[in-house]
């Protein structure tokens, strides 16, 4: 095992915004290791209670041989006794509702709640236990927790980084109007509030982590993803170039991603191109209501208002302005 710190990328904001393709091609690097949502390893792994939970290897997480390996760590009371008991502590504490919790206890000025060490001291074992198992330069925990990502920003045994990334909310209500092999439909208007609120609370999370978040949007990894990708290299402390050719072309090999995107167990040439489908599939009414209710920070990330009117050039960001708003609960 290293001597460092086990380094972490752990990306937030809202869900279908890329990052299991991000956390793919990141993990054709050498010793870098994409977990996928790693949050989801007792639940969806062990209890069965979620839908894909198949490894991104081909095999149940149970079978996997690096997940099967990692689960043995269950603190001598079971497997199962161990997983329920984590899921338990996940939903108790590690909601959206508690990030400002989560941050004051990583800053050291209230006590850890109860429950919140066992946790981050479980996720931290299983951090170092990929270390030995080839991740030695970087792991990327695409869970998208922001109250996770505020509680592992206190650990003094990790070196965690948080990557935001943002999409715009009307491809997201798109992509959420179709019932998908592993999430449920959803109608616009829920799709943009929880939009806001994972957004806003991640932003939070960046306010307070000085020098170790950047955003980035989905968008400009889809026009530009040489150049996105170098600023996430440099941001995660790694000085590879980009796994991509001039046309956004990359090869992906296998991986052991935990749940997420079916598109995960894709292997072979990908190709990296902008979705703009909701410009046409997106009904004007939708369009209109969900345009509505994420305005403020439509304006913020740099999105048109009107369709048609085109973006602008939106710079990644290596630290976040103040958040005017208490995030929603999950």
């Amino acid at each position: 095992m290293a001597d460092r710190s086990p380094r972490v990328l752990y990306i937030t904001g809202w869900m279908r915004s890329g990052s299991t393709l991000l956390g793919n091609i990141l993990n054709e690097l050498p010793e870098v290791r994409h977990v996928g949502e790693l949050h989801y390893l007792w639940r969806n792994g062990v209890l069965g209670r979620g839908s894909n939970s198949t490894c991104g290897c081909g095999t149940s997480l149970r079978a996997c041989p690096l997940w099967s390996g990692v689960l043995e760590d269950t603190d001598g009371t079971g497997l199962e006794a161990t997983a329920r008991r984590t899921v338990m502590r996940q939903h108790a504490l590690l909601r959206t509702r508690h990030v400002r919790t989560r941050l004051a206890e990583a800053r050291g000025q209230v006590p850890a709640a109860p429950g919140v060490d066992e946790l981050l001291d479980r996720t931290a074992r299983i951090h170092r236990r990929l270390v030995d198992d080839g991740a030695g330069r970087l792991i990327v925990d695409g869970s998208k927790y922001p109250a996770e990502a505020a509680a592992l920003l206190g650990r003094r045994d990790l070196d965690v980084r948080v990557l935001h990334i943002v999409r715009d909310p009307r491809a997201t209500a798109l992509s959420y109007r179709r019932a998908k092999q592993y999430i449920d439909p959803m109608s616009p208007a829920r799709s943009s509030g929880y939009w806001n609120a994972f957004n806003l609370a991640s932003e939070l999370v960046g306010a307070t982590a000085v020098g170790r978040y950047l955003r980035v949007r989905h968008e400009d990894l889809c026009a530009r993803p040489a150049d996105v990708l170098a600023d996430v290299l440099r941001f995660a402390g790694l000085d590879d170039e980009p796994p991509v050719d001039a046309r956004g072309r990359v090869h992906l090999g296998g991986n052991h991603t935990v749940t997420g995107n079916p598109d995960r167990l894709r292997q072979g040439v990908t190709e990296i191109r902008p979705d703009e489908r909701w410009r046409t599939e997106l009904a004007p009414r939708d369009v209109a209501g969900v345009t509505a209710l994420t305005a403020p920070l439509l304006r913020r990330y740099g999105y048109p208002l009107l369709p048609g009117h085109g973006d602008r050039a939106h710079p990644t960001k290596a630290s976040a302005e103040p958040v005017p708003a208490t995030a929603a609960q999950r």
